[in-house]
């Protein structure tokens, strides 16, 4: 058998906007004035962090730098630095909202050949890991099973940002970070 009762994702199935006349999400998301419906939960100048759509665990991030490109060494300094603290200010974010075991992080470059859906436009995953979070069903059910909500983990990673010192929060709701 391979069905898991997730009826919070039928919001998404019937969903009428299917992103059509977007062009790129990690481009248009962020400008928008709704950051949790776009489940943007961060910002900085150059860069922005949201939670992943099809989450490989509870608050699967992505940190993305603002600069259309899906070529890593197009990035200049400024925006590779700040991508960087990004990532760091995500790793805290995310263990005081989850305490996971670990983390997995990475970029996805070269589209399809590296498992990315989304590649013209370069974002590194940061995924909390826990210990046996590995179990039967992907294992013998070929299922996986994500054990909370988006809006929930939204709310989670959100707050746990605001409680930063260098964080304010935007009047769309995510958290603006200042890293100057």
């Amino acid at each position: 058998m391979e069905q898991v009762f997730a009826p919070w994702r039928i919001e998404w199935v019937e969903r009428d906007d299917r992103n059509e006349g977007v062009d790129c999400v990690f481009c248009e998301f962020p400008e928008r004035d709704d950051d949790r419906e776009h489940l943007v939960v961060a910002r900085s100048q150059r860069a922005f962090v949201m939670l992943n759509n099809y989450p490989y665990s509870p608050g699967h991030c992505m940190v993305v730098p603002r600069e259309h490109t899906g070529d890593y060494t197009d990035l200049d300094a400024e925006t590779l630095t700040e991508h960087a603290r990004l990532k760091q200010a995500t790793f805290d974010a995310l263990e005081a909202a989850f305490g996971p075991d670990g983390f997995n992080a990475g970029l996805n470059l070269g589209g399809d050949a590296a498992g990315g859906s989304i590649d013209d436009h370069l974002h590194t995953h940061v995924v909390p890991r826990w210990s046996g979070d590995t179990n039967f069903m992907p294992v013998i059910g070929d299922t996986k099973v994500i054990v909370e909500a988006l809006e929930a983990s939204w709310d989670r990673v959100v707050e746990a940002f605001l409680d930063r010192e260098d964080a304010t929060e935007a009047a769309s709701g995510a958290a603006v970070l200042d890293f100057d």
